[in-house]
């Protein structure tokens, strides 16, 4: 018996032997596909638990100079984590953070600067062009960092414990949703709900390390005063 192919002709004892072939080496790749698949999971959790099982105060981040600074520094002080940019519409917040700064960090509170250049651009200087800009407009006299990613694979760890451990960001009023929709629609960071939205969003952590408090870029710096308050 016989079987007609397009050009030749295959005997059916030859079709059968290379079906057996075919499946067995389909039996393989499945095979190795579920070996595999436990490995990744696990090195997920793995990951999951570490993060997990850390604190704040355990990372360690790069000053202006480049220079490692220990977040252990500000255990017992209440923090304003902020990621900034100094040519971006938000960027006149600056002189809000700067106002809350004096007036409250013989209290304890230490305002954070993160640069960030994942937004539109918008913070292309060097650290050393970031703080003499910051220092010669807003009088900026509280921590500035190296500039960092806060979203993908590069973000800094700094953020994704903050996204990860803080509760979600609220927009209040319509004018604050449209914003936030729009920004969501612009930043080419955005992939997931927890992600950073644009420049000036602002994480409050508390004095025992707990992020407390996400605010939006629309929010102002005067208005998470009175949540500052409560925890100094």
């Amino acid at each position: 018996m016989s079987f007609v192919c397009v050009r030749n002709i295959i005997p059916i004892s030859g079709l059968l032997q290379e079906a057996g072939r075919g499946w067995r080496v389909f039996v393989c790749l499945v095979m190795i596909a579920l070996q595999t698949l436990p490995q990744v999971t696990h090195a997920q959790t793995e990951n999951n638990k570490i993060l997990k099982d850390m604190t704040l105060y355990d990372l360690t981040v790069l000053d202006t100079k480049k220079q490692p600074v220990s977040l252990a520094e500000y255990k017992g002080k209440v923090l304003l984590v902020v990621n900034t940019a100094t040519g971006c519409g938000f960027t006149p917040q600056y002189e809000a953070l700067e106002n809350l700064y004096k007036k409250y960090r013989d209290k304890g509170l230490v305002i954070l600067d993160f640069p960030c250049n994942q937004f539109g651009q918008q913070a292309p200087g060097t650290e050393e062009e970031i703080v003499s800009f910051c220092q010669l407009k807003y009088k900026v006299s509280f921590p500035q960092f190296a500039k960092i990613e806060v979203n993908g694979e590069n973000e800094s760890p700094v953020f994704t414990y903050l996204k990860e451990n803080g509760p979600e960001e609220k927009y209040e009023g319509l004018k604050a949703k449209a914003t936030a929709k729009m920004l969501k629609g612009i930043s080419k960071t955005f992939k997931k709900e927890n992600d950073i939205r644009w420049n000036f969003t602002k994480f409050l952590v508390d004095k025992e390390g707990k992020v407390v408090g996400r605010f939006a870029p629309t929010t102002k710096p005067e208005d998470i005063e009175t949540e500052i308050l409560k925890l100094l």
